[in-house]
């Protein structure tokens, strides 16, 4: 899935970038820029920003769940993650009503 159209970012592209950072420090804090910057990107528009903080939340967990069952790293209780970001679903366009005329 396309995540970001201003660089053509896929979601199969910050997920391999998340989980080479988790190997190289499986506790280190992944924001969105240090994402950009290993894939050699600017964010331009900051549109996909929160897309890309929830596949970072998802990875991780899933990064941390299979090093628990490994037994590779200690396992921790995890803490409360906040629910995913809704989607936007049509109707609405920019807060315009719909009998919004332009010009």
């Amino acid at each position: 899935m396309l995540v970001c159209q201003c660089n053509v970012i896929a979601e199969r592209h910050i997920k391999a970038v998340v989980r080479e950072m988790l190997k190289d420090d499986p506790w280190a804090l992944i924001v969105p820029a240090k994402v950009y910057r290993a894939l050699e990107k600017r964010c331009k528009c900051s549109g996909c920003v929160p897309n890309v903080v929830d596949i970072i939340t998802k990875v991780t967990e899933e990064y941390h769940q299979e090093m628990a069952v490994a037994g590779t790293v200690p396992a921790t209780q995890p803490l409360p993650v906040a629910a995913p970001r809704r989607k936007r679903i049509g109707g609405r366009y920019e807060r315009r009503s719909t009998g919004h005329r332009a010009a």
